[in-house]
């Protein structure tokens, strides 16, 4: 079974992240042979760089670029692929033009965000494309707002993406020495790119709520992430409202998750979510995690629990509970170790990679 998979993201997130894990789980599965067609120069081509999955690069100087679509058709025909995995909405655009100049094998759609199917023709029609054969959801949730804009519910399943139970590295630095945190500071840290679904503005507000009003100095955040042209609204944000000491955005780092056990906490301001990488992540490392309660979230984390959550934007909901768990280091192992449970019985990459591969398999032979 040769899979080609679709990535035309030019930066790395969560969702580049889930190619790399499933194609490493996938390298163990005999008769499977994966392929990753990238953009040229993007983030993303260059992590694969150091790593032995077979990746070709094409330009994508436009939203639309049709060379993109040509490489497609040119690497189905030269090896002969199977099946198409797309992985976003524009790989999905491209993807579905390359259908007008060639017959292509069947597809299947990485649903990984909660953002409903806009209601307009052409976004529809791409999305019911009829080589699309199924539609893999991050989540349940996920799977409910994309059943309003496909017809064919059938297509749907739910597969959760999880984190590798044996990852690779270790970071290339402490945080607290190479910024010089004093050991008496409580860092909370995120790992989220600088766009509009992670609410990065709730984020700033939450840490001046915290540090100018309730005087809580006892708290360091790092943020992790690639900027953006948002990058400058918040920045902007941190100046006007004095906290450069209580903040360092360090920006795109390769292998950052491998920085979040030197966080006391993780957490999560965001207004829109499929379900972070971030969060498994952390439940990985052991890392008591405070959220929002948006898209497949509150589907892994049980508000007291194994976590702490509140509605988008509350800030201060989310301070409270953010000075509640630092305060109770029982809390913050209780927990550590029931997320830990739960990721190992539920949401390893390996369980992702055998559930995708029934999938691959249903749609190409019927069977698994």
């Amino acid at each position: 079974m040769k899979v080609l998979h679709l990535s035309a993201v030019k930066t790395f997130g969560g969702g580049e992240n889930h190619i790399l894990n499933l194609c490493r789980e996938m390298s163990d599965f005999s008769g499977v042979e994966n392929f990753i067609l990238t953009v040229k120069n993007s983030t993303f081509s260059n992590v694969l760089k150091d790593h032995d999955i077979r990746h070709i690069r094409a330009p994508l100087s436009i939203k639309f670029d049709l060379r993109y679509s040509i490489k497609i058709i040119s690497i189905c025909k030269k090896e002969k692929i199977d099946l198409i995995h797309i992985h976003d909405p524009t790989a999905l655009t491209l993807a579905v033009s390359a259908t007008k100049l060639a017959k292509l094998p069947p597809f299947i759609l990485s649903k990984k965000t909660s953002f409903p199917i806009k209601n307009r023709k052409r976004t529809l029609y791409k999305y019911n494309h009829q080589n699309i054969k199924k539609v893999l959801c991050v989540s349940e949730e996920t799977k409910r707002i994309t059943s309003e804009g496909i017809k064919d519910g059938s297509k749907l399943v739910t597969i959760y993406h999880g984190t590798t139970n044996n990852k690779p590295g270790t970071a290339p630095f402490r945080l607290r020495e190479k910024l010089n945190i004093p050991s008496d500071k409580i860092i909370v840290g995120t790992v989220a790119n600088h766009i509009r679904a992670k609410n990065l503005e709730t984020w700033v507000k939450l840490i001046d709520h915290l540090i100018n009003i309730k005087e809580q100095k006892h708290f360091h955040f790092i943020q992790i992430g690639s900027f953006t042209k948002r990058t400058k609204i918040y920045t902007e944000m941190i100046k006007e409202k004095g906290l450069e000491n209580a903040i360092n955005f360090m920006g795109f780092l390769p292998n950052g998750s491998d920085f979040i056990p030197q966080f006391d906490i993780s957490l999560l301001t965001s207004q829109s979510e499929g379900l972070p990488q971030f969060i498994y992540e952390s439940f990985y490392h052991k890392v008591p995690v405070v959220s929002t309660n948006v898209g497949g979230i509150p589907e892994v984390i049980k508000d007291s629990e194994n976590g702490l959550l509140t509605n988008p934007y509350e800030i201060e909901s989310l301070a409270d509970k953010l000075i509640a768990l630092s305060r109770d280091r029982e809390l913050q192992q209780k927990f550590a170790e029931k997320s830990y449970k739960i990721l190992e019985e539920n949401f390893t990459t390996s369980v992702m990679a055998e559930r995708t591969l029934f999938e691959y398999k249903n749609v190409l032979y019927g069977k698994n």
